[in-house]
């Protein structure tokens, strides 16, 4: 699967490594050394993913990727030397797709591209016919969220929680559940992602959309909705 990649890397010698690597895979390759290069770049050509180191200079890699998000839904693999859970928390919080930690070997990073890509086309014919409960309406064949009338952008993990909940409204779904619907999606994600992407809904949408069963999960009420 051929796609056009942009690679953000500020270590000019990890960049070609990149480069030669996505090229010997068939990709079309685009390379930049800073933040704002990196964002300049991808709403001038769109790529189909965007390889995005966090660490860089001019605008770091969450920065980046939380103004993509507004107006984007490019997929994210973003590199980082952090390890931590909450690192990597605050990375699908601001939008992106996958981590991948460093070090790294170039045949981990093909195959993870690999399956991103994979995974943004088969994703959307599976994901089911579109789904409205009141003022909400979810379109898993366009990837598109309405709520009041106003088009809502997601990230892929959102939209596979979101579209759960809403094709089910006011039943109860637990974490475990919501989880397994992201894991086609976030290969590393946890029960706390979980939690975050909700947090994150509930800020795009409303509160009161999205409700906390203590003890459970979350479900989605039909009357706030």
């Amino acid at each position: 699967m051929c796609a056009h990649v942009l690679v953000a890397e500020d270590d000019r010698r990890q960049a070609e490594v990149l480069r030669q690597c996505l090229q010997a895979a068939g990709h079309a390759v685009a390379v930049v050394h800073d933040g704002r290069s990196a964002l300049a770049q991808a709403r001038r050509q769109p790529p189909d993913l965007l390889i995005l180191d966090l660490m860089m200079p001019e605008l770091n890699g969450l920065e980046v990727c939380r103004a993509l998000r507004r107006d984007s839904d490019v997929m994210v693999l973003m590199l980082t030397a952090r390890t931590s859970e909450d690192d990597m928390l605050i990375g699908l919080d601001v939008g992106a797709d996958d981590y991948l930690t460093k070090p790294y070997s170039p045949r981990e990073l093909v195959a993870r591209v690999r399956t991103l890509l994979r995974r943004r086309h088969t994703a959307l014919p599976a994901a089911g016919r579109m789904t409205s409960v009141g003022r909400l309406v979810v379109d898993p064949g366009r990837h598109h969220v309405e709520y009041t009338g106003t088009p809502v952008d997601c990230t892929p993990g959102e939209f596979a929680i979101l579209a759960a909940l809403a094709g089910r409204p006011d039943q109860v779904f637990t974490r475990a559940q919501l989880l397994a619907r992201t894991k086609g999606i976030e290969r590393h994600s946890t029960e706390r992602t979980v939690d975050v992407h909700v947090m994150n809904l509930r800020r795009k949408l409303t509160p009161e959309l999205l409700v906390t069963v203590y003890g459970v999960g979350y479900k989605l009420s039909r009357d706030a909705a």
